[in-house]
């Protein structure tokens, strides 16, 4: 089992300004998935690698996107997963540039950050342990940080894996797009001091609703008209002259919108996504309400085309289905 790679300039900085600190905030703990084409940091994927319960967050990474001389090899499909800590692969990582600053390079010089899978024995301990190696070398000096990370998964955790990633890859029918990620953000935080459930609902008319219900008071914001993907519908002229909440019980009778409630924690957690920058983010609730799914979208710098070397996507565990 063999992995060996020179971090890109590009690299160090989607993975140190925007996705490492990202992905800190949904979980400090998480796996990290390597194969023969993809980088990938998953959360809460399944209940045999510690997920279940809480939100599973996958983003992935073309491996050109972060690397160049990338070699992989493993008796699992050349593929490899461990878990690591996030805190101190960014630690590691920003160890590493700042090595190659105080050389007096840049990231974007010749100087490079090699990463690879090493065993070392360290003092003290009867065998070896696996680590996550950064080699960074200077013009002064050369520094290797080794990160600790878990014993490499076994060829079925792999395959449990895969499928579990595969499974996870389903996206709604229907899908909203979320205008101002800071607004709902700020919009969570206060609805958090009413109480701990959240109701959200999304109809194929491009209204998303957010609410929560205590037994003295019920407060919540309706985003109306937003962007649909997927299957769409047109409202009908009369939704004008009703309430938010009379407006999502007709489009539930219609068959044109879905509710589902999640905890409060979940959705704030999952919203740290936005300090990897994306360009959009999409709301949706997967079939028989089975979880409420956050898709975010990164564009190709200086246009408006989407850059599919980069996904990232959250789903939140339901506590109550609602209808549909």
């Amino acid at each position: 089992m063999k992995f060996k790679a020179l971090l890109t300039a590009d690299g160090v900085n989607l993975l140190d300004k925007r996705f490492l600190p990202a992905m800190d905030k949904v979980g400090r703990i998480c796996l990290m998935y390597l194969t023969k084409e993809h980088t990938m940091f998953l959360h809460n994927l399944s209940p045999s690698f510690g997920g279940g319960d809480g939100v599973q967050c996958i983003a992935q990474f073309r491996k050109d996107v972060i690397f160049t001389d990338y070699r992989i090899s493993s008796q699992n499909n050349d593929r490899i997963a461990f878990v690591i800590d996030i805190a101190l692969l960014h630690r590691a990582l920003r160890s590493a540039v700042s090595i190659l600053r105080s050389g007096g390079g840049g990231v974007g010089d010749e100087l490079h950050i090699q990463i690879k899978l090493v065993k070392k024995l360290p003092a003290g301990a009867a065998h070896a342990l696996p680590y996550l190696s950064f080699e960074t070398k200077g013009y002064k000096s050369a520094v290797i940080h080794d990160v600790p990370i878990s014993k490499p998964l076994s060829r079925p955790d792999v395959i449990e894996l895969q499928s579990a990633l595969d499974a996870s890859r389903d996206i709604p029918e229907t899908l909203v797009q979320v205008p101002d990620m800071i607004h709902l953000q700020n919009l969570v935080d206060k609805l958090r001091n009413v109480g701990e459930l959240l109701n959200v609902s999304i109809t194929q008319y491009g209204d998303l609703h957010l609410h929560v219900s205590t037994s003295l008071i019920t407060v919540g914001s309706e985003f109306r008209k937003l962007k649909v993907l997927g299957i769409r519908a047109d409202a009908p002229n009369a939704n004008q002259n009703l309430t938010p909440s009379s407006r999502i019980e007709t489009a539930i009778q219609r068959g044109a919108a879905q509710t589902v409630q999640v905890n409060m924690k979940h959705l704030a957690k999952s919203l740290n996504c936005h300090m990897s920058k994306p360009d959009a983010a999409f709301y949706g609730i997967a079939p028989m309400g089975a979880c409420l799914t956050m898709i975010f979208q990164f564009f190709i710098p200086g246009t408006r085309q989407m850059d599919n070397s980069i996904s990232l996507h959250c789903r939140l565990p339901v506590l109550d289905t609602g209808s549909a």
